[in-house]
């Protein structure tokens, strides 16, 4: 295809937002928690004119100055800034959004550089904390935005705290005990947020309203959890991750933004190496669903860690995934065979990583040997395993 018939099929094909197609924006919208109204202007922030820094975005008639204005008063929360969350919270800062609070409990290490687009060398020297290295750099990328850093790990105790004062949650995570926390939190204060998951070369984004599409106990039940493909055993190519965090960014702008009619509504997966792209219809939500429909949020009324220490006195911690599956050893033991000497039976299998083994159960549970520190079993369980 030649430009010519490039710039025809972009004409052909192209939304009018002229004058006269103003995009229609929803008005304010009951919710349990009013700070939860879409591109509500009684939040954060007094701007009364955008920045001139995001002209070209206001130019965009479905943002407009309106919308500018509604983004600087909107806050966000990212659970976990590796590859997804390095380029929400990028998108999202440059984007003019209040408020974003960045949650990660880990540090940058070199192997990130490849794909977490806010760190560099020295703060993989230094061991920076994930979520402070981020920090620093967007606010220098934007000072007129609020950049708040939490260090910490998102469990139970402070899911809550962390999550239930902002407009939108994005899924920044590669954990789905963590994910089904972020939605128990969701349903329960009606807040709306961006699921997204890559690995490898494909990936998958949803953006999910309580009350209005499915939950993600409707979407994949209660027991997707561990023994799935992770960064560290089947590995990510860095374009993948910027078109699923690019889409959940997406979503997010026509949330704040008010324009509901143009959310998808679908979820999307994409295999970026066998140009694949899809969609999935949402369908309604279900009305038997234990958290959306009955209110029952196992995630956090659980109090489970996932993780029990055990075996005083022999450096080993024993790690217990939220929710018992029966995981695939043959794979899980392929998928580790280049990070150490595996060994595996039908019940179970070792993996010898030189530093630490882990033992790995068929039900999902798992001992670290040479581990005393929980948070960092915790930490290498979803790793290599997958939470």
């Amino acid at each position: 295809m030649n430009d010519d018939a490039i710039s025809q099929h972009h004409e052909s094909t192209a939304h009018d937002y002229s004058d006269d197609h103003e995009p229609k924006r929803h008005p304010q919208q009951q919710t349990p928690n009013s700070r939860h109204t879409p591109g509500s202007l009684q939040a954060h922030g007094s701007l009364k004119t955008p920045h001139p820094r995001y002209a070209r975005q206001a130019l965009f008639r479905p943002i407009g100055r309106d919308g500018q204005l509604r983004l600087g008063q909107s806050r966000v929360a990212i659970v976990g800034v590796g590859a997804l969350g390095t380029v929400l919270a990028t998108q999202l800062v440059r984007a003019g959004v209040g408020l974003v609070r960045l949650i990660d409990r880990d540090i940058v290490e070199t192997t990130n550089l490849q794909r977490q687009s806010l760190f560099d060398e020295v703060d993989a020297e230094n061991g920076v904390a994930k979520a402070e290295a981020a920090a620093a750099k967007l606010r220098q990328a934007n000072g007129e935005v609020t950049v708040e850093a939490q260090v910490t790990d998102l469990t139970w105790r402070n899911a809550e705290e962390l999550l239930s004062d902002v407009d939108v949650i994005l899924d920044g995570t590669d954990n789905f005990e963590v994910r089904y926390l972020i939605n128990d939190v969701a349903v329960k204060h009606g807040i709306a947020w961006a699921y997204g998951g890559a690995v490898s070369s494909y990936g998958s984004t949803a953006f999910i309203r309580p009350g209005h599409t499915p939950c993600l106990v409707c979407l994949f039940g209660e027991g997707a959890n561990g023994g799935h493909d992770t960064c560290d055993t089947v590995g990510v190519i860095a374009p993948v991750v910027s078109v699923i965090a690019s889409i959940q960014v997406a979503e997010t702008l026509k949330y704040l933004t008010g324009n509901l009619d143009a959310l998808s509504n679908v979820m999307t997966l994409v295999d970026l190496w066998r140009n694949d792209f899809s969609q999935m219809n949402f369908g309604s939500a279900n009305p038997s669903c234990p958290c959306c429909g009955k209110h029952t949020f196992h995630a956090l009324e659980s109090r489970t860690d996932g993780l029990t220490v055990s075996l005083c006195g022999r450096q080993t911690v024993q790690v217990r995934p939220a929710v018992s599956n029966s995981l695939n050893l043959r794979q899980v033991a392929a998928n580790l065979a280049n990070h150490g000497s595996v060994r595996q039976n039908a019940s179970l299998l070792r993996c010898d990583f030189g530093k630490f083994q882990i033992t790995l159960f068929a039900d999902g549970r798992a001992l670290l040997h040479g581990i005393e520190d929980p948070h960092e079993a915790r930490a290498l369980y979803a790793r290599y395993i997958g939470m």
